[in-house]
């Protein structure tokens, strides 16, 4: 069973200018952090950074693949599921994973048990998602509690939100439904900053300060 991971890169983001290799305050690159990730994935076969820009080289790992994709993806009206649709056409294989530089705190193992939950054979698809249990509403309505007799934090309904860190979906699933989460989905747990996703300037802020003050001096003592 051959196991690839895709990482998609884009190198002109609007929101962050060159957002995938904007650097940490040590010189790293934000898209080295899923790279090296993805090498500690015990399952994989291959791991390619899927970008139409051949510059990205100088920003992959040495044991990392690289293949330019269409300029046409780059587009705003681009989806995930476009990316994927084009990156199979080229790359083969029974199970896909699509991972991304803006979830850098995403952890190997937690890929490791969403690739094993589809090869099973028992989910056709996985995917990273934190637990939100909190009071929430929308346009003025409670949406997961009662306002007259609301119950405690704990004792919310969970509702979940995804991670970018991972999805992971066999040839088949996304060959019958043209998309990466099928219908029965393994949904694995996150917390925490490995559930941080980078969106707008803020968020590499606070992912800068994760990566210097907890990362690194995490690192220095193993």
């Amino acid at each position: 069973m051959k196991v690839v991971a895709l990482i998609p890169i884009k190198l002109n983001n609007q929101r962050i200018p060159q957002k995938n290799i904007k650097k940490f305050s040590d010189g790293t690159p934000l898209m080295s952090l899923i790279q090296r990730t993805c090498l500690k994935v015990k399952q994989l076969d291959d791991i390619y950074v899927y970008c139409s820009d051949p510059d990205v080289g100088a920003f992959i790992e040495s044991e990392v693949k690289y293949l330019e994709r269409p300029r046409y993806l780059d587009a705003d009206n681009i989806n995930s599921n476009d990316i994927i649709q084009e990156f199979i056409k080229t790359i083969d294989a029974d199970i896909y994973v699509e991972t991304h530089a803006t979830g850098p705190f995403t952890s190997s193992e937690s890929i490791d048990a969403c690739i094993s939950a589809v090869a099973s054979g028992d989910f056709d698809s996985a995917f990273l998602a934190k637990k939100v249990q909190e009071f929430l509403w929308k346009d003025g309505t409670a949406l997961n509690f009662d306002i007259q007799d609301f119950p405690r934090t704990q004792d919310l309904i969970p509702i979940y939100s995804e991670a970018p860190g991972a999805y992971v979906f066999t040839k088949q699933t996304f060959q019958k439904y043209g998309r990466r989460v099928g219908i029965v989905p393994y949904i694995h747990e996150v917390s925490g900053s490995e559930s941080w996703d980078i969106d707008y300037p803020e968020d590499f802020e606070i992912a800068d300060a994760i990566y210097t003050n907890i990362i690194l001096k995490r690192g220095s003592h193993e």
